[in-house]
């Protein structure tokens, strides 16, 4: 009997949040579509507009941008950091797209844990689930740095996160530690000021791109081994640290 009202409780609660999920998500899509404001979020130029338009209320609609391209938007998170520079300047579009995806993100990841692969299924689509699950089960350093390099689908990756036997620790600490990388990157490099996109800048964007592109590579490649070097590396500081308490 104990087990039926427990099993009754989880499900109402289920039910629950995904009717809170369904009436906050369709009504920011209602709200976004009656007002025209969707048309605006589809480059840089268009979201700059936006923002400026909303006069007041800007940071907070950025903000949402941030949050909802985690979650719901099909949107780059530069495109929208970038636009946010161009109104804001590279430092306080920094720390609000930082607080609009580290929020988004932790949605994503709890929206994994809660509801599992079905519902990661249904965003992000069979196959994708499946291949970055079988990926992060066995990979969580690899997922740290996935998190840096750009290429890889983050949103995903966090709600795909969720699934896995990833902690909630683990998980936040990886995003306080690799998020405000990637962020603070395409805010300051992205106006083509610290680098420019010419000249010796050229030269510069070439070798940066290539190493990338060969990080992403080996940390594709030699995933198993990353995570026994990791593993080892952490278990041999706890031992130094038993030894010398």
């Amino acid at each position: 009997m104990t087990d039926k009202l427990t099993t009754k409780k989880k499900v109402l609660h289920i039910l629950i949040v995904l009717f809170c999920l369904a009436f906050f998500f369709g009504g920011i899509y209602l709200i976004l579509t009656l007002t025209g404001l969707i048309e605006y979020v589809n480059s840089v130029e268009k979201i700059k507009s936006l923002i400026l338009n909303m006069g007041f209320y800007g940071r907070s609609i950025f903000v949402l941008l941030q949050f909802l391209q985690v979650t719901f938007l099909p949107l780059p998170a530069s495109m929208v950091v970038i636009a946010g520079t161009l109104v804001y300047g590279p430092l306080e579009a920094s720390l609000l797209s930082l607080s609009g995806i580290l929020l988004g993100s932790t949605l994503a990841f709890y929206l994994g844990k809660t509801f599992g692969k079905k519902l990661v299924i249904f965003m992000a689509g069979r196959e994708s689930c499946d291949k970055w699950v079988r990926f992060l089960d066995n990979g969580k350093y690899s997922y740290v740095i996935m998190m840096l390099l750009p290429f890889f689908p983050d949103d995903v990756l966090c709600l795909v996160a969720g699934v896995t036997n990833m902690s909630w620790m683990f998980f936040i600490v990886t995003q306080f530690l690799t998020r405000p990388v990637g962020i603070i990157t395409t805010a300051y490099f992205s106006s083509g000021e610290i680098i420019p996109y010419h000249g010796w800048g050229l030269a510069v964007w070439g070798i940066i791109i290539v190493a990338t592109i060969a990080l992403i590579i080996l940390t594709t490649k030699y995933k198993n081994k990353i995570e026994k070097f990791i593993s080892k590396t952490f278990r041999k500081k706890k031992e130094d640290k038993k030894l010398s308490s």
